[in-house]
């Protein structure tokens, strides 16, 4: 497996795992959130609470998130996506995005690690 495949796959586990989260944080919530996974991109969407999208994008070997807060980068490293910018990890910056503008708990703590 090439390491361009690796990384895709992992990114889309990691969507997945996403996905998985959202539905067991709206399970426990009164939050009216869905989602939809397709090619790569994944659409939460928060009804008023708005849309944030999480897409992993091959060419920079990084997972995008686009919320009302801003457009955050997340690249492999130290076995985990962190921020280009912050260093912050994908899993506690997106649960802070969703709590912050559609009100919705997740735990994100578990997402799977990409390649390397």
């Amino acid at each position: 497996m090439s390491a361009d495949t690796a990384l895709l796959a992992a990114a889309d586990a990691t969507l997945a795992a996403i996905g998985a989260a959202l539905d067991a944080a709206a399970d426990d919530s009164d939050a009216d959130v869905d989602w939809s996974l397709n090619d790569g991109i994944l659409t939460i969407d928060g009804g008023a609470g708005g849309k944030i999208i999480v897409n992993r994008h091959a060419v920079n070997h990084e997972i995008w998130v686009a919320a009302r807060a801003g457009g955050f980068h997340f690249r492999a490293s130290a076995g985990a996506w962190h921020d280009t910018r912050t260093g912050a990890a994908l899993g506690e910056r997106l649960a802070q995005l969703l709590r912050d503008q559609m009100g919705l708990a997740a735990d994100l703590a578990g997402l799977p690690p990409p390649p390397g």
